[in-house]
């Protein structure tokens, strides 16, 4: 918008007869605006701005009744379905007609009570991912973190995957660690954890090895409501510090290297001040949860036990999860049984256990038993001597030269 000095100027200017373009340097404006205003001849100096497009209270509710149904809270669809029915609103003023209600609805979902649970009541559980560098090469790392939720302790465990073996392993690993089981375990929605849920009747159905887990350690599961993630706010807050602050930009030499940074990490999060608490979660620990911890069970059941079957490649070796484990030699090109338990690695055929190693961690090792390629090795040969081997003679006393030396004195 235009000043209505500058417009007098331009006008001013034009009756001197400058020319549009020389009148658009001079007042550092557009050619265009020059010539707009010129044209105008005796229309208003000021530009006067159509009203703001404003729905009647009628038209406000019925916008906020599509808006909920039939647009799904889409402000484009309401504008169409309000014009089918003549009544002439674009999207911006739908959006100004619903923004009241929106708010007050976004704040009511946002809002949240924070819950506070007795010591040893309940543990959260959740995955976070991460690219770190391994080795020097980009390897995607999947942290499953876990929160004693009265105490704030945690327990963080690296994989390289999200498997159902995955989340028992490290669930149970977190369980050693803090030396007990809580009540409860609060997952979320994994496929991994929950197979089904009935909206109707809030029931939620667990994969079955899933709750057979739960029950060999004597401990009950949950999982937080669809799209509610924050119901296990704890833990969603305890990954994001894992990779903020434990991980960050670090780079590690091996797989062994991060688990133990992490080890020493865990120890250096328990003594910190929590922000919520203010107290050291080890401290809070010690004082209010240990003892409310229900006891290990004194012969759980493994809680990795996975069945692949692989077939053996020319060298003899057997690829799972990009470590190599070696079999016997005369097993080449044929299908095995490989047994993946938390820290052996058993390969039968058929009913036969043909090799047994234990479980690498390290992206792309080779595990081998030399065993396994005895009769295909092969012999190398003597080294070479700069000295000659002993002549027969000389075990008789008498050396080469000797017998040289007298055939020259005959010959003379």
């Amino acid at each position: 918008m235009v000043e209505p000095e500058i417009i007098r100027q331009i006008r001013d200017l034009a009756a001197r007869g400058w020319g549009a373009k020389r009148i658009a340097r001079e007042l550092e404006v557009a050619r265009n605006t020059v010539r707009r205003y010129l044209r105008g001849g005796s229309e208003a100096e000021v530009q006067v701005r159509p009203g703001r497009r404003r729905l009647d209270d009628d038209g406000r509710a019925e916008a906020w009744q599509l808006y909920t149904s039939l647009a799904g809270a889409n402000a484009v669809v309401v504008a169409r379905e309000l014009r089918q029915r003549g009544v002439e609103a674009s999207v911006r003023t739908v959006q100004r007609a619903v923004a009241d209600q929106r708010r007050e609805r976004f704040a009511a979902d946002a809002a949240s009570v924070r819950f506070e649970t007795d010591p040893g009541q309940q543990m959260q559980i959740d995955f976070g991912q991460k690219v770190v560098r391994i080795g020097g090469k980009p390897t995607r790392v999947h942290l499953l973190v876990s929160v004693l939720c009265h105490s704030r302790r945690l327990f963080v465990k690296a994989f390289l995957s999200e498997r159902q073996d995955d989340w028992r392993e490290g669930i149970a690993a977190a369980f050693r660690h803090f030396g007990g089981v809580p009540r409860t375990l609060l997952g979320d929605n994994a496929r991994a954890l929950v197979v089904g849920r009935d909206r109707e009747t809030s029931t939620v159905t667990f994969h079955p090895a899933y709750a057979a887990f739960c029950r060999d350690w004597g401990v009950l599961p949950r999982a937080c409501g669809p799209y509610r993630a924050r119901t296990k706010g704890k833990t969603e807050s305890a990954v994001k510090y894992v990779k903020r602050n434990g991980l960050a930009e670090r780079e590690f030499a091996s797989f062994e290297a991060l688990e133990a940074h992490l080890a020493a990490w865990m120890v250096e999060a328990d003594q910190r001040i929590h922000g919520t608490t203010h107290e050291p979660p080890f401290v809070r620990f010690e004082r209010d949860e240990r003892h409310a911890l229900r006891p290990l069970p004194a012969r759980p059941v493994p809680v990795r036990e996975q069945r692949l079957r692989r077939r053996v490649a020319n060298d003899a070796l057997v690829d799972v999860d990009t470590v190599r484990y070696s079999v016997p030699h005369r097993l080449v090109r044929d299908t095995v049984e490989v047994a993946l338990g938390e820290r052996e690695v058993r390969i039968y055929c058929g009913a036969v256990l043909v090799a047994r190693h234990e479980r690498s961690f390290e992206l792309h090792a080779r595990v081998i038993d030399k065993a396994h390629y005895e009769g295909l090795w092969r012999m190398q040969p003597a080294p070479l001597t700069s000295t000659p081997p002993p002549s027969p003679l000389e075990a008789l006393g008498r050396r080469l030269s000797d017998y040289a030396a007298v055939l020259e004195e005959v010959a003379s």
